[in-house]
């Protein structure tokens, strides 16, 4: 019952001030880095690294696309478990943030270290007061309300033992890798049990920037948003193309 009351608490963390950079994955293209890089406040920004989800997040930095791109106050942080996600000195880092990153491996991990402890209440106020958070992969999958590919026993079961995102992207359901790992109908059996999300698929290098429940494309390949209640199985949406979260429309990119 008390994990229930903390996670409602934190689900009431109001993210429309803040940015959502969801990425599918595989080599970012660079303007993904740089729109997280100045949506933090730039190059002197404080910028969190958190590589939790990786099988050995001792061996994993993930700053160096930061990096090379100018960001020089950069923080690797990574909770060995649930206590120390809850506290104070790993708290006041996040609150010291103007963003966080999430790198990939596996959504579950993340979940296991920081689902309703205070660093997710942290992370979520870090939204309420305008700042960015991002992730590429599991990243990508753990910030929507419903996680995919989240059961512990392998990345292929869609709905396992492990349900519940961060919930910072409310009513969807995040997946990554989308064509070069041949996912692009996945999502439609999500939905099959779950229609009252919304499903997004991200190819690899390709990202969205939400912002008041307006996703922009950015970076290179496609996102697909499936939405089951309307007759097609899913839209395409390449580099340009804006989704309206609340209306489920697109707004198309000019053509040249």
């Amino acid at each position: 019952m008390m994990m229930l009351t903390v996670l409602a608490c934190v689900a009431m963390a109001d993210p429309r001030e803040g940015h959502l950079i969801l990425a599918g994955g595989g080599p970012l293209d660079p303007v993904v880095y740089e729109r997280f890089i100045s949506l933090a406040g730039g190059p002197h920004a404080r910028i969190l690294v958190v590589p939790t989800a990786a099988a050995r997040p001792d061996k994993i930095d993930g700053t160096g696309p930061f990096q090379s791109l100018g960001a020089d106050n950069l923080v690797v942080l990574h909770a060995q478990n649930r206590e120390q996600a809850s506290s104070v000195a790993f708290v006041h880092q996040i609150e010291q943030a103007d963003g966080v990153w999430f790198t990939g491996g596996r959504q579950w991990r993340l979940m296991d270290a920081y689902l309703g402890t205070d660093a997710h209440r942290a992370f979520s106020d870090l939204l309420a007061r305008g700042g960015v958070i991002g992730g590429t992969s599991a990243g990508a999958s753990a910030q929507a309300s419903l996680l995919v590919r989240g059961d512990t026993k392998n990345n292929q079961i869609l709905l396992g033992d492990h349900q519940q995102g961060f919930g910072w992207l409310e009513g969807a359901a995040v997946d990554q890798h989308l064509l070069v790992r041949d996912r692009l109908d996945d999502m439609l059996s999500v939905l099959q049990e779950r229609p009252d999300v919304l499903g997004i698929g991200l190819d690899e290098g390709v990202a969205l920037v939400v912002h008041r429940r307006r996703a922009a494309v950015i970076g290179r390949s496609v996102a697909v948003f499936y939405d089951p209640n309307t007759p097609e199985p899913y839209l395409t949406l390449s580099p340009g193309d804006t989704y309206d979260l609340n209306t489920r429309s697109v707004e198309r990119a000019p053509q040249p």
